[in-house]
């Protein structure tokens, strides 16, 4: 691959990531406090990354295999994004700002799909080269939590008080009319499907790669993904409100340790993997979750605040030792025959219905624990996904089997 190349793709992964980390991290934040949302309005708002991830894979499936070219798409679906979020900026009520948010989310999850295949197609080895280029996402998403932070102050007390957290829109706006002009100009990445080819629903979501569960530590895998999502949500939606609203000073860029975290245990997990094995590491993950939001339950902003910022740190071990070791294990159990459609499969269980569940559950335990003067109980909050993620690595330590999956990269 061409240095000119390579520069292409980790400025789109840079960008890519910085749109979605310059919004969702603080939109809990934003909608509680610039548009007066209930905690069930949240969870609808945030709700709508699962139903953009379960439309996701017809758009990608429908159009972008088969009629247009990937990075035409990427840049229209950008543009269009861009004016969404200009929008959303100028909102000032729940219920317009909802539809916008949808509207939004059906247009960018297709994005994240989009921009690795452009990236695949420039690659003779990608197994080598894509990490290089993918960290580069990571990095973009450091950058938008850094510059909320410690750059904007839009998340300080008093500026949230002033509504400044609705220019991170405005500033997401900006980032997706330059990525979207940006797309027209990346390597030509044509579709690999003919349209006359016949594709139904069941190739479209992976549904053809459901005889995998007929092995049955596929199966425990697979229900194991799901429920975890659960408590996964709970950090998507109330970890920025959380820190806030217990007084934490720059939360949105003190949030970023999660990310660079993802960098530092990124890197570790051949070393465990290989090691330790798939379960040993799954489990290992699972833990992670139960002592995050143990912290979060008993730590605070005053003499227990390492508590707070080792539960942040603790996302790499989170999100890496379960989601991309959980890539590896179904690469290796899906074969060539289905290595696609079973990929498709899990994210459509576990960023669709998975955290679907999860986020209008954690909104349901959000309204239950607030108080009157609008603040939450949340050490009792934080307690119900730590038993949950509890209970997941339980029945995934009984029911899954120890096999050996080898470890390619």
């Amino acid at each position: 691959m061409k240095n000119k190349v390579r520069a292409q793709l980790c400025f789109m992964m840079f960008l890519e990531f910085f749109i979605w980390g310059a919004w969702f991290v603080t939109l809990g934040t934003f909608l509680g406090n610039n548009l007066k949302a209930t905690d069930g309005e949240i969870a609808l708002a945030f709700s709508t990354q699962s139903w953009g991830a379960i439309i996701a894979p017809f758009v990608i499936g429908i159009i972008a295999d088969r009629y247009f070219n990937a990075e035409r798409i990427l840049g229209t679906l950008h543009l269009l994004g861009a004016v969404l979020m200009y929008f959303m900026y100028q909102s000032s009520a729940f219920s317009d700002f909802y539809i916008l948010v949808l509207a939004y989310m059906i247009l960018y999850m297709p994005t994240l799909a989009l921009v690795n295949s452009v990236s695949f197609n420039q690659m003779r080895n990608p197994a080598k080269e894509f990490s290089m280029v993918r960290v580069f996402g990571t990095v973009g998403w450091i950058v938008a939590g850094l510059s909320i932070s410690y750059i904007f102050s839009w998340d300080q007390g008093e500026n949230i008080g002033r509504g400044l957290l609705k220019n991170t829109f405005l500033m997401t706006a900006v980032a997706s009319l330059i990525l979207g002009l940006f797309s027209f100009t990346l390597p030509k990445t044509l579709p690999k499907a003919a349209s006359s080819e016949k594709l139904g629903v069941k190739e479209i979501l992976g549904l053809d790669s459901l005889s995998l569960f007929k092995d049955k530590n596929f199966l425990v895998f697979f229900i194991s993904s799901v429920l975890i999502c659960i408590p996964l949500a709970f950090y998507y939606q109330n970890a920025n409100p959380f820190l806030v609203e217990i007084g934490m000073d720059n939360p949105t860029g003190k949030m970023t340790l999660g990310q660079i975290s993802e960098i530092a245990f990124m890197l570790l997990l051949p070393l465990f993997f290989t090691k330790f094995g798939f379960k040993k590491t799954i489990l290992v993950a699972m833990a992670a979750w139960v002592v995050r939001y143990l912290l979060f339950a008993f730590g605070d902003v005053n003499e227990l605040g390492f508590m707070l910022i080792v539960g942040i740190a603790l996302h790499g071990i989170c999100y890496d030792f379960f989601f991309v070791s959980g890539q590896i294990y179904t690469d290796n159990k899906a074969g060539d025959k289905f290595k696609s459609s079973a990929q498709g499969l899990i994210t459509l269980a576990t960023y669709g219905v998975g955290m679907l569940i999860g986020f209008w559950v954690a909104g349901k335990i959000s309204t239950t624990y607030l108080l009157e003067d609008g603040k939450h109980l949340w050490k009792t909050i934080w307690m119900y996904p730590a038993g949950f993620a509890l209970a997941v690595f339980i029945l995934f330590a009984i029911f899954f089997k120890t096999e050996k999956i080898e470890y390619q990269s």
